[in-house]
């Protein structure tokens, strides 16, 4: 499969970019963080774990990406706001990537889901998100531009895979979390002040959480992550939508 990268002008892309990648440490958001580092951004990771963001960030200098780190729990709106107003460059992100995520459970029916079950993924999946977007959000929306990409999840629809029940709090917090981009699209204007906020569905990727015989890989799933934040902006940009392999999916 051809990258962005591989594809793009030899003239960087995204050079004197910044862009702030949750879950970057790992699986996708780390793909993500390779593709947009070879375009020229520099790229932030934001995490829980010292030791995995060490390595990402070693992993991505030697390829010769300009890459830092954030080390903070998402699901602490207080602590994600004090770590990136404290941060020397993720404060004017030109791009977020709100890949963190954990799933439910396998029994984690709505009627057997405990209240620790229900706040531990929530607080990753859902509130993981709005804390990044509250702490970067408004800085892009002050300088009118800005990309916001939401990893969701094809299970988290209200159509077609979205429907069949079971896995409560990952199926409830993505659509949560569809509704969340949904709604700060309207809300910025639905790209007409610059920034363009959308979901994408990365399938099932050979990660942490979709285990070694997933069909897809890391790379291929951020390629539409990669897209969404690389395509050009104009007055026909479509945004505040759900994307799948570049294309668009119903909510």
């Amino acid at each position: 499969m051809t990258s962005i990268a591989d594809s793009a002008n030899p003239i960087s892309a995204l050079t004197d970019k910044v862009a702030v990648i949750s879950g970057g440490s790992r699986g996708i958001g780390f793909a993500a963080a390779k593709e947009l580092g070879a375009l020229g951004a520099t790229v932030v990771l934001v995490g829980q774990s010292p030791e995995n963001l060490s390595l990402a960030v070693s992993n991505l200098l030697a390829l010769g990406v300009d890459a830092d780190s954030i080390c903070v729990d998402v699901s602490d709106g207080e602590k994600v706001s004090e770590a990136i107003e404290n941060h020397s460059l993720a404060p004017q992100a030109d791009i977020l990537i709100n890949s963190a995520g954990v799933m439910s459970e396998k029994m984690a029916k709505t009627l057997r889901t405990s209240n620790q079950e229900w706040q531990r993924v929530m607080g990753i999946n859902l509130d993981g998100t709005f804390n990044l977007i509250s702490a970067i959000g408004p800085q892009m929306a002050q300088r009118k531009s800005g990309r916001i990409i939401n990893v969701s999840a094809c299970l988290g629809r209200f159509s077609g895979p979205g429907l069949a029940g079971g896995l409560a709090p990952y199926r409830i917090s993505k659509a949560a979390v569809n509704a969340l981009t949904k709604n700060l699209a309207a809300e910025l204007g639905s790209g007409s002040r610059g920034v363009l906020v959308d979901a994408m569905c990365p399938n099932h990727t050979r990660t942490d959480m979709g285990g070694p015989d997933a069909p897809r890989s890391p790379e291929e799933a951020a390629d539409t992550i990669v897209w969404l934040a690389t395509r050009e902006h104009n007055s026909e940009t479509l945004t505040g939508l759900l994307w799948e392999d570049r294309q668009i999916v119903p909510w």
